[in-house]
């Protein structure tokens, strides 16, 4: 029997409030086409999430009951942002903000009864060291803001056992195309690989 090629997660958020293109989706619609590297080591799979509360926890259970993962990285878009930001730990209450349907949840609350704060298995400020991409800073975070991006990376850190991540990138601009933030997007992912243990590969 062959050995299975390890599976990889990577999602982007759809359009929310006044932003009709996500640049998350973008750049990670770019890091589709680009691939992790060796495919016989790692399976990419790509998935757009709605920025909507209960499908968002809908399918966060399903990646990772259908294809229990190795690692799971979740990227949303920070509309203040100038730098790619990793962020190491997501936390479970304080969501008050309406997704694009008004709704959030109950009490503000993501998984109730679970502790506050859940930390991501890869040391971001590892990655932040390490990682060098040419047109944008990456840096690092421990915030990640009481949204849906948060809620989703939550949810993924409880069911994952924290093999996953949140990487929030800027909004789209000249100076920083979707081009730019999908190959930045691999050099990360490829990094946080290195963190997590195996498959073993540098970047080409």
């Amino acid at each position: 029997m062959d050995s299975q090629p390890s599976c990889v997660v990577v999602t982007g958020f759809g359009p929310f409030r006044q932003h009709l293109v996500n640049s998350s989706w973008e750049a990670v619609k770019e890091l589709s086409k680009l691939g992790l590297g060796n495919e016989t080591v790692v399976q990419l799979r790509t998935l757009e999430l709605p920025v909507d509360y209960r499908e968002a926890k809908r399918r966060v259970t399903g990646i990772w009951e259908d294809h229990q993962p190795q690692l799971v990285v979740h990227v949303g878009m920070d509309t203040a942002a100038k730098a790619i930001i990793l962020e190491q730990s997501g936390k479970n209450q304080g969501y008050r903000d309406a997704d694009i349907r008004g709704f959030w949840p109950e009490g503000g609350v993501c998984l109730p009864g679970s502790p506050d704060v859940l930390e991501s298995g890869v040391c971001m400020k590892a990655v932040c060291k390490r990682v060098a991409v040419e047109g944008v800073d990456v840096i690092f975070s421990r915030d990640a803001g009481r949204y849906v991006c948060d809620y989703t990376y939550y949810l993924s850190l409880h069911h994952g056992k924290g093999c996953a991540a949140l990487i929030h990138v800027p909004p789209l601009s000249r100076g920083l195309p979707a081009s730019l933030l999908g190959r930045a997007l691999r050099v990360i992912i490829q990094e946080m690989l290195e963190e997590v243990g195996k498959p073993k590969h540098k970047a080409q």
